[in-house]
């Protein structure tokens, strides 16, 4: 991947309940945000026409909705995602959903990016779901059928970065949730890392939310982590 400017690295999450409140949250940050994510909670209340609007207005936009489903619905849904403009779509990392998502963008500039393990999850989920492995060993498993199947990146925890990196090389986008600034709260994730870290670790973008749509002051915080990128 090309050299990304610290402030591009960043995509803000905006797990909001109401577009009225991410079209705010766009409005406060400004030019200090040129990324950002839409997930399900925003989608389900009016978010992929409101990402539409971010495309247009000259943002890039992140749609994480974690398809899974038959081949062939998952080839439909990644293309009218594609016909939305996003840079991202999010696909759960089995083998036919990546494939078929795959399909669906051919031609498009949409990447598709792979779920590993979420971030809220540890090896005792995983035993607990049924999984006979531990999370580095399915993040590594799932990272090497990405990278088999071509899918333009992987989802996965800073924790992995490092050896996901040299395991796959350049060729796919390190993708990171799971990151907090030194101070914040972790909240409700268990595998997390400060910014500066994860990129060290080799992440290519970092999804912040709560830390910044939770500021007192979000383009300030936004500063902050551009300046610890930086450093």
């Amino acid at each position: 991947m090309p050299a990304i400017a610290a402030r591009d690295r960043i995509i803000v999450a905006l797990d909001l309940p109401s577009v009225g409140e991410a079209a705010a949250m766009v409005e406060r940050l400004g030019d200090s945000v040129t990324f950002y994510k839409v997930g399900l909670e925003l989608a389900y209340a009016g978010g992929i026409d409101f990402a539409r609007d971010l495309v247009r207005s000259g943002k890039k936009v992140f749609l994480d909705l974690k398809l899974h489903d038959i081949p062939n619905t998952v080839a439909r849904a990644t293309e009218r995602v594609a016909d939305v403009g996003a840079t991202y779509l999010t696909v759960h990392a089995f083998p036919h959903t990546m494939r078929a998502a795959l399909e669906g963008s051919a031609g498009s500039g949409l990447k598709v990016l792979a779920v590993t393990v979420l971030t809220s999850n540890n090896d005792a989920d995983l035993a607990e779901a049924g999984y006979a492995v531990g999370v580095a060993d399915l993040v590594r498993r799932r990272a090497l059928q990405a990278a088999e199947i071509g899918v333009g990146g992987i989802v996965l925890s800073p924790e992995e970065a490092t050896a996901m990196r040299a395991l796959v090389g350049g060729g796919l986008d390190l993708v990171t949730p799971g990151i907090r600034p030194a101070g914040s709260d972790v909240g409700d994730q268990k595998r997390v890392m400060t910014p500066r870290r994860a990129i060290e670790a080799g992440a290519d973008r970092l999804v912040i939310g709560r830390p910044i749509t939770q500021s007192q002051d979000p383009k300030a915080t936004v500063e902050s982590i551009v300046l610890d990128i930086q450093q």
